[in-house]
């Protein structure tokens, strides 16, 4: 089911969707700051595909956004903060370490 869910940027560039089989099942939502940083405010996901790693999938989106951008990010939303702290691929643009 996870090869069949679909990541896109919204058309104003603030949010990344997650689709599954033409549903909207997840969303994250970001700003830009400045010239060189990102703040991820919000993170949501379905219930049945909370475990299925869409969340992860959704701060990854934005993580390589950022990077292609070269900006940091603060990840004020709870769950793109614990992804933060619990994965090192993030560590390259993390600005803040917020716990």
């Amino acid at each position: 089911m996870t090869d069949e869910i679909q990541y896109f940027l919204s058309p104003d560039g603030l949010e990344f969707d997650a689709f599954y089989r033409g549903r909207n099942i997840g969303q994250i939502t970001f700003v830009r700051v400045g010239i060189d940083k990102m703040i991820i405010d919000y993170t949501g996901v379905d219930k049945p595909f909370q475990r299925q790693q869409v969340g992860l999938n959704l701060v990854r989106n934005v993580a390589n956004l950022a990077r292609s951008q070269h900006r940091k990010i603060i990840a004020i939303c709870p769950f793109a903060r614990a992804m933060f702290n619990r994965y090192p691929e993030f560590d390259d643009i993390r600005l803040m370490n917020a716990h």
